[in-house]
């Protein structure tokens, strides 16, 4: 599936090696095969360090500051080399130290359960009495690690189908896929299949298996060569579903024009690749309380200006969210305990297509429902060294993706988009909400448009994982033209 440097010489005599080397993104014709591949990029001045022969994506290493310009400004674009023009910040928050992997005997044996309220608007609690799920499923997590020594994961987490891709090419030494900086991939995982054993948290799905599958690196960031190899990783795997609570870098939003192509057509060749063989993509809508259905007016984030300088891009229709934009995706926005779009969660019409919770990060914030939110509002979980709270589309996103392992446990021969039709078809319904003024200020924050069965705020609705394993609707009521 991959391949080390290897075939042609590059041209000495007018390749430079005096740039520092970078990671580069290939995006070339269908069909190409692996040694033409190599040989246009040595041609280049680079070398190739990974190829996916299925989607005719390459990674590469150039230390030739012109390589771009040979290989074509829509062929080639290096991520690596823009968030380093751009020196930022770390992007993740949520990336404090606080321990690699877990020491057993210091975690909580207390049980937790009673706590998870976001369990209990799904119907997962009841849901998993009735079928946990199957040891034959495999979810994928696509995210910064999975603590393996955790005792609410260690059953379910499955080391020989876990990898890491932060150099764009799977390793499969658990260096490479555990946790190093952040808990974010462990609390993801523990959402989706904590073991239900009386002490700790319960995930959605207990009896399903996961993969840590690493793709975050220590800053925070999913460059989009770490996000195809972890998709074709998964792929290769056999995974069912992969849970993706990430948007990939440089943007927020990658457009399908000049040097971003090469980002959005590689991500997008890695996902059809994945759901034509089998496997469920289910994403995070983001945190940026964004219109996602309607990207326009311009913004200063572009990191790839000269000497750093934020550079204005004017977004248009092409521009989306990777991988949550994309057509076969599962996109998820986030909701609070009182089941209302939380203020950070990004929506669009025609975008997102389900709803789940993860928590409101302002649980005083004015409420036009009159529903009190709880005094814990975000999401409880696993993290390395014992549980937390943490609030998100990253946290929603997992809910999903254990409600459609459920699906799959209980529908083996499912393809994607069965499972997909099944995820919306038992969704309770959600109304657009007649105010939506979270401070009382008296303006709107957002607007949602669309109607009860399919709206711009929570899709065809909240998740239902007791659906999922009865086939009945846990609010029991019929969607309805409002």
């Amino acid at each position: 599936m991959t391949a080390s440097a290897q075939v042609a010489d590059p041209p000495s005599d007018v390749c430079s090696s005096s740039s520092t080397e970078l990671r580069y993104l290939v995006v070339l014709d269908p069909g190409t095969p692996q040694p033409e591949a190599a040989d246009e990029i040595a041609a280049a001045c680079g070398a190739l360090t990974a190829y996916y022969p299925q989607i005719s994506v390459a990674v590469a290493g150039s230390a030739d500051d012109r390589f771009t310009e040979r290989m074509g400004t829509d062929r080639a674009f290096s991520a690596e080399g823009a968030l380093a023009a751009k020196q930022g910040p770390r992007k993740d928050e949520t990336a404090a130290v606080r321990g690699a992997t877990t020491d057993p005997a210091e975690v909580d044996q207390k049980d937790l359960t009673g706590s998870q309220w976001d369990m209990a608007m799904i119907g997962a609690d009841e849901a998993r009495r009735i079928n946990p799920g199957s040891k034959d499923v495999v979810v994928g997590v696509l995210d910064s690690g999975i603590d393996p020594n955790h005792p609410d994961l260690t059953a379910a987490l499955d080391p020989a189908a876990s990898a890491g891709c932060l150099s764009g090419k799977p390793d499969k030494t658990p260096a490479a896929w555990e946790p190093t900086t952040s808990p974010h991939g462990t609390h993801v995982a523990g959402t989706i299949a904590a073991a239900d054993d009386g002490r700790g948290t319960t995930g959605v799905a207990p009896g399903v298996r996961v993969a840590s599958v690493k793709v975050v690196d220590d800053q925070g960031y999913i460059l989009p060569e770490y996000a195809v190899c972890g998709l074709m990783w998964a792929t290769a795997n056999k995974m069912r579903v992969t849970n993706n609570s990430y948007f990939v870098d440089p943007w927020l939003m990658t457009c399908d024009r000049d040097s971003e192509h090469v980002v959005f057509e590689a991500v997008r060749r890695a996902v059809d690749y994945a759901t034509q063989n089998g496997v469920l993509t289910v994403a995070a809508a983001t945190n940026e309380a964004a219109d996602l259905a309607d990207p326009s007016g311009r913004t200063a984030e572009n990191p790839v200006a000269a000497e750093g300088r934020a550079e204005r891009r004017t977004l248009d229709g092409s521009c989306k969210v990777l991988p949550a934009g994309l057509r076969s995706v599962v996109a998820v926005s986030a909701v609070g305990s009182n089941g209302l779009k939380a203020s950070y969660s990004s929506y669009g019409l025609g975008v997102i297509d389900v709803t789940a919770p993860g928590g409101e990060t302002k649980p005083k914030a004015y409420d036009p429902t009159g529903v009190k939110q709880e005094e814990d509002s975000c999401v409880l979980s696993t993290v390395p060294g014992g549980y937390d709270r943490l609030c998100g589309t990253s946290m929603a996103t997992p809910h999903v993706a254990g409600v459609a392992a459920l699906i799959a446990s209980e529908h083996p021969e499912a393809s994607p988009q069965k499972i997909t039709k099944m995820l919306t078809e038992k969704a309770e319904p959600l109304p657009c909400p007649a105010d939506y003024d979270l401070d009382g200020t008296g303006a709107q924050d957002a607007y949602c448009t669309g109607y009860k069965p399919y709206n711009g705020f929570y899709g065809h609705g909240l998740v239902d994982a007791l659906a999922a394993v009865t086939g009945d609707n846990v609010a029991g009521q019929a969607p309805t033209d409002e």
